[in-house]
């Protein structure tokens, strides 16, 4: 860099590298001897007499607004990194997570390559970018609980005095489960489903909603993660509504007695509490019991990534134990296996990666919501979680977790993940003002407590 020492942008130059932690060689023309042969020197290489001037590994980057300039879209970083490699970012796995971090570093002026591949299912299903949320998760499956919340109300429209014809022959014939049933051309028929997590009982659900015969299998809790309390009232709901279960118990064969569309399957099960055998037949049975990570093929073993027992990646701030490997999304070990989630993760590896933030993604404070048929929202500790971690004795009335069991259940929950990272207490809730007549007024009323064994019996809605 050559200067003038008293030059305000030369002082600015100097601060710009000073904050990046970079070292510089000062070339000082007014005091050194030949001085003016080097700015002679300068014209005639750069065309400009002006100090300063920065030069980076040889490079001319030119005067103060020229190295600021260059600091702002990236280039300054790109210099001073000197790496020789293809990419700054590469991104295994088109999710949501993956592309959200892509995106984001793209801002900063980062080449990006992004390796995406679907292993199709035993039936072929097979899908593009986005994952599983766009193509065989959340958004269709929130399609057909739509689906199946519009049939609920057109039952219960003579009450309200509208007449709504029946439906005519073949209406029905529509039905979704997980990937492969998700773009099935039939009806799925009488319908077992295996698992107790979220994806099951929505499955489950709007399947009985939309009027099929469904069973669910479940080997031990439903929901595991959730509340349980509020999860064992969610499968008592579904069971009013028609849903039966199996419980506990696991399917030991499934054989084949005719071929169709759909066809007819013998499924044989064993009870996990007494070891008794038992047979159903079923058009259709859905596995909903979770997805494996894929880190068994892409070669993690070759760079040292360590996992656990289950494949997915512990990680500390979404950085395995090997330098320059991160990951986000569902494959890491502990965290939920939500869309926004993995976006937000991504978002903020990126800015921390080449933004200078410093910003982590909270994992606690997340709001979600079953879409059961009578829908579940959740966010932050379970009441269990929440005792084992500050003890069932240091009560401050700050908001830990909340769960609600009923309709519009995501509307009503989203904005409490904001209460709870704002800490919120009971007392601030008791301060706001519901809005009448509304389900989520209830919680600025909310008055008996779970120990005191005392029943919230309904309150006059005018005061």
């Amino acid at each position: 860099m050559t200067n003038t020492n008293f030059c305000t942008e030369v002082k600015s130059v100097k601060e710009l590298f000073k904050s990046l932690n970079v070292e510089t060689v000062v070339v000082e023309l007014d005091v050194i001897e030949r001085g003016q042969e080097l700015r002679q020197a300068l014209s005639a290489r750069v065309g400009r007499t002006s100090v300063p001037q920065v030069f980076i590994s040889g490079q001319h980057i030119g005067g103060c607004d020229d190295t600021h300039r260059a600091r702002d879209d990236g280039l300054l970083a790109k210099l001073l990194k000197g790496h020789d490699y293809d990419y700054d970012l590469i991104v295994i796995g088109g999710g949501s997570g993956g592309l959200a971090a892509s995106k984001e570093a793209v801002k900063y002026n980062k080449k990006v390559a992004v390796l995406d591949f679907v292993v199709p299912t035993p039936l072929g299903t097979a899908w593009g970018l986005g994952g599983t949320c766009v193509n065989v998760g959340c958004i269709p499956k929130k399609l057909m609980h739509t689906a199946a919340l519009i049939g609920q109300t057109l039952k219960d429209a003579p009450h309200y005095g509208w007449n709504i014809p029946g439906d005519c022959p073949g209406v029905k014939e529509f039905a979704i489960t997980s990937d492969d049933l998700f773009s099935l051309p039939y009806c799925p028929g009488k319908t077992l489903v295996i698992g107790a997590s979220y994806v099951a009982l929505e499955c489950a659900g709007f399947l009985r909603g939309l009027g099929l015969d469904v069973t669910v299998m479940v080997r031990s809790i439903l929901l595991r993660g959730f509340d349980q309390e509020m999860a064992e009232k969610a499968g008592q709901y579904m069971a009013e509504e028609g849903v039966k279960f199996l419980r506990p118990s696991i399917p030991q064969r499934i054989q084949q007695l005719e071929s169709g569309a759909p066809g007819r399957l013998l499924v044989t099960a064993k009870r996990t509490d007494n070891n008794q055998e038992f047979s159903e037949e079923y058009n259709t049975v859905l596995f909903a019991i979770g997805r494996d990570p894929c880190t068994d093929t892409i070669g993690l073993e070759n760079a040292g990534v360590l996992k656990e027992k289950n494949g997915k990646l512990a990680t500390i701030s979404e950085k395995t134990n090997v330098d320059n490997i991160y990951a986000v999304g569902d494959i890491l070990y502990g965290k939920l296996e939500l869309t926004p989630v993995a976006i937000e993760a991504g978002v903020l590896l990126a800015r921390r990666l080449f933004g200078g933030s410093n910003v982590e993604c909270d994992y606690i404070n997340v709001p979600t919501t079953v879409f059961t048929p009578l829908e579940y929202g959740a966010c932050g500790y379970t009441e269990e979680q929440a005792v084992q971690t500050f003890g069932e004795q240091n009560i401050e009335e700050r908001l830990l977790g909340f769960h609600y069991l009923g309709p519009n259940a995501g509307e009503v929950t989203q904005l409490v993940g904001l209460s709870l990272k704002m800490k919120a207490t009971k007392a601030d809730l008791d301060a706001l003002i519901g809005i009448h007549p509304t389900c989520a007024e209830v919680f600025t009323t909310l008055d008996v407590t779970k120990r005191s064994g005392l029943a919230p019996d309904l309150k006059s809605c005018c005061g």
